[in-house]
């Protein structure tokens, strides 16, 4: 599995695009009953594949609502998180998008799940392409890892992840499986 979503902004908040209102965001773990037929209403991957039960699924919600705005699947190895997937919901995405702001946010859910393991933040992850390798390195500070496992795999060091985090107020419970 490969990353395939942009970061459209760092907000601390989410923006809603059709306002300007700024709202603000909470997350929590998914259950069964949240990632189950999502394909059928837009979403692109299938959050219930078997590679992704090892790992920690997360939703993101505006405050006081539970559609989920987002998905991020990430995993506590040694030393330090690994993003499996993140995934903006269909209604964030073009042509008719409600809200800015999801993309960063799932990726400093990740980032916090990072620094609660001791890890000081630092995640890492695989890109789709060279088009969003450019793009993480410029919206996350990332940078390239070189290995055979990966051609686009990616790190996010420790202090470019404490500034991601700085930027985000989202409150959440990190539950880890």
């Amino acid at each position: 599995m490969k990353l395939d979503i942009l970061i459209d902004k760092l907000t601390p908040c989410l923006i809603e695009l059709s306002t300007g209102n700024v709202l603000n965001t909470v997350f929590s773990t998914t259950s069964e009953d949240d990632v189950s037929g999502l394909e059928e209403k837009g979403w692109f991957f299938d959050w219930t594949d078997e590679a992704l039960y090892k790992t920690n699924i997360y939703k993101l919600m505006i405050k006081d609502d539970k559609t989920i705005q987002g998905l991020i699947s990430a995993e506590v190895v040694r030393g330090a998180v690994y993003v499996h997937l993140a995934e903006s919901a269909p209604h964030n995405r073009k042509p008719n998008k409600r809200y800015d702001g999801v993309g960063g946010h799932l990726f400093a859910i990740a980032m916090k799940l990072s620094l609660s393991n001791g890890f000081g933040g630092y995640i890492f992850m695989d890109a789709k392409n060279q088009e969003l390798v450019d793009h993480y390195i410029k919206m996350l500070g990332a940078r390239r890892v070189l290995t055979r496992f990966h051609p686009h795999r990616l790190e996010v060091p420790e202090e470019n992840a404490q500034k991601v985090i700085d930027k985000y107020t989202l409150e959440g419970d990190l539950d880890v499986n």
